[in-house]
């Protein structure tokens, strides 16, 4: 894909999260679910950290990115601070509401293409129980399926399902996408569909228009 530097300058500072957090701006994140986003919270870490996008695309530049623990924190005593609750919630300390998860991996040490597919092996909400996986599944508590009966939740297992069939999320598909893309030969470096170019020219999308949308990303499995 070929990006014009005016675009790429835009998109470096849009939002500047790490100048406003210089400045002494108090910055929360979150996910602006449903609209644009999904609302796995680990996605939002990931680019806060990365700069990239779901596909693997590099928009941000290194000066408007934030280290790991800044990221968390974003996420949680920053919030404290903007619903009025600080004291109350946002860290694991004496006081402070019991809400908090044992995450699948090591949020400080995987790899950063690894963050968008963690997931929480134990949710502690009020100091209650309301989800165990692996170690701590006979802690699980049985929810009822979501609404409706046609979500994608019910149909293959999670918020995101980009893992493993059993879940979401459960490793990266980083080894995947390589392999997909050292298979396929072609000179479209698609990290997000791994080169499906066969359903994608199948498709009714006019991918082999260059003038039209999908043609001029110069990648027909953004036809996929």
């Amino acid at each position: 894909m070929i990006v014009s530097p005016r675009w790429a300058a835009a998109a470096a500072n849009t939002p500047p999260v790490k100048q406003m957090l210089d400045s002494g701006v108090n910055v929360s994140a979150g996910t602006d679910a449903t609209r644009v986003a999904s609302y796995n919270p680990w996605v939002s870490l990931a680019w806060l950290i990365t700069g990239k996008t779901v596909g693997g695309m590099k928009l941000y530049d290194q000066d408007n990115l934030v280290d790991r623990e800044t990221a968390l924190r974003m996420w949680t005593e920053k919030v404290a601070w903007f619903s009025n609750q600080e004291g109350e919630r946002g860290r694991i300390e004496v006081g402070h509401l019991a809400d908090f998860i044992v995450p699948s991996k090591d949020f400080f040490s995987v790899p950063d293409n690894e963050i968008p597919f963690l997931t929480s092996n134990l949710t502690v909400v009020g100091g209650k129980v309301v989800y165990g996986d692996g170690e701590f599944s006979d802690y699980d508590t049985p929810i009822p399926p979501a609404m409706p009966d046609w979500s994608p939740a019910n149909q293959y297992g999670g918020y995101g399902a980009w893992g493993e069939p059993e879940g979401a999320g459960k490793n990266s598909l980083e080894p995947l996408m390589n392999q997909a893309a050292m298979a396929c030969g072609c000179a479209s470096a698609c990290t997000l569909h791994g080169h499906n170019h066969a359903k994608a020219w199948k498709s009714n999308a006019p991918v082999s228009n260059f003038k039209d949308f999908f043609g001029a990303f110069g990648c027909s499995c953004w036809a996929v």
